[in-house]
């Protein structure tokens, strides 16, 4: 997504000038696939050194975020980084003071911001069509493919991607906070291991020599995947990554079932749950309103009718009911992948619908999460001003662009 199809889309704005990453084989494979000659490295600060580069992407395993985020900024790039902006809230005030003593800024790339769907939205609430935003029902659902898919790899590990509190639900949390216009005031939250992990008879490290395979539903051959097994089957010997671990491994730490009451500074409540073992994947979610009411439902995998477009269904008190269909777009994540690239790198100037997301949106969706990841852990629940200096506020503070 940021390698080669941001430099064949924007050539006369970008030119990567390094690249970096821990596994050299890794590496060597993946600047291989892309035509890159620019120089490679395997020490960032040796990179920063040599390169001494206007903008440095950060995609790195997200507990490994801020230390890119602010060695980059202290050595002069800007930053863009994927979500989440990093995993628990010393590493986020780090990255909130060293943005503030540098003066160099950090974009994270919310890009279900930018799909037509949630922009619509977006509209229909800044337009009133429900009255007053009073509370938000959101239930996500990951499916027995790619929600295992985070039970196989890295991300299975708290301590490496912050648990699905943080890694995945930051995409809903900044979606919510940039819908409601409001900051999030406190959350209570539950979560449990049902599922994956321990919840089986049997396990093994991972698919390919594993002996129960013939029992297992959750088999998975990755040597049928050619790139995948170019670019990780091939360089286990450098790291040690196997990329298709299983799914029961004991030392699986995170939740697969979530649940979260959010009240925000404005006053709105949300009722928030993730469940990573459903049948389909996709999500559900009402606005309620002292006018209406607004209901999406989409499925992202195995929907029951092919259709090109997804539908918002608005009811109005004493009134009518409109179903809205939003057609589909070819880019990626809903429609949402190039117009945020328009964005980052400048083509589109005008943010008429406040999507350009600054470090502070990335913050605020993770704390959020981490807030939830310390209430399933405490028992109770946590305010978001306890947790760094970030206060929030009634209104939202948009982007300058």
């Amino acid at each position: 997504m940021w390698s080669v199809d941001v430099a064949r889309s924007y050539p006369e704005l970008i030119e990567f000038v390094g690249l970096c990453d821990v596994n050299p084989g890794r590496l060597s494979y993946f600047k291989s696939k892309t035509g890159f000659t620019c120089p490679t490295f395997t020490d960032f600060n040796k990179m920063m050194h040599e390169i001494k580069p206007d903008t440095v992407i950060v995609t790195t395993v997200d507990a490994t975020h801020h230390e890119f985020i602010i060695r980059g900024m202290e050595m002069g790039a800007d930053i863009i980084t994927e979500k989440p902006l990093t995993t628990d809230e010393q590493k986020c005030e780090a990255i909130l003071e060293a943005e503030k003593k540098t003066g160099k800024k950090v974009l994270v790339t919310f890009n279900y911001r930018y799909s037509p769907h949630r922009a619509k939205i977006y509209e229909l609430l800044r337009s009133g069509t429900i009255g007053e935003l009073t509370s938000v029902d959101f239930h996500w659902y990951l499916d027995t493919s790619h929600g295992a898919d985070y039970f196989r790899r890295w991300h299975r590990l708290k301590e490496k991607s912050g648990s699905l509190w943080v890694h995945k639900a930051t995409h809903h949390f900044d979606l919510l906070n940039w819908w409601i216009e409001s900051d999030p005031a406190e959350v209570y939250a539950t979560g449990s291991l049902d599922f994956y992990g321990k919840n089986n008879s049997f396990r093994h490290t991972h698919c390919r020599s594993c002996p129960h395979k013939n029992n297992c539903s959750f088999h998975w051959d990755i040597t049928k995947n050619r790139l995948l097994t170019e670019l990780y089957v091939n360089n286990e010997n450098h790291d040690g990554y196997l990329r298709d671990g299983c799914v029961f491994k004991e030392d699986i730490n995170i939740y697969d079932k979530m649940a979260a009451t959010i009240r925000y500074e404005n006053g709105v409540h949300v009722s928030y749950s993730l469940t990573a073992y459903s049948p389909y994947e996709g999500y559900r979610i009402a606005f309620n309103g002292t006018k209406g009411r607004m209901d999406v439902w989409i499925e992202e995998s195995n929907p029951i009718e092919e259709k090109n477009y997804d539908e918002i269904v608005v009811s109005h008190n004493f009134g009518t009911r409109e179903f809205i269909r939003v057609p589909h777009s070819q880019s990626g994540h809903g429609g949402g992948d190039r117009l945020l690239k328009d964005s980052v790198f400048g083509i589109t100037m005008d943010d008429p619908l406040n999507q350009t997301a600054t470090v502070r949106d990335g913050a605020l969706s993770i704390l959020i999460g981490i807030a939830a990841r310390t209430s399933c852990e405490t028992g109770k629940p946590v305010k978001i001003n306890d947790l760094t200096s970030l206060k929030a506020g009634k209104k939202r503070q948009f982007a300058n662009r």
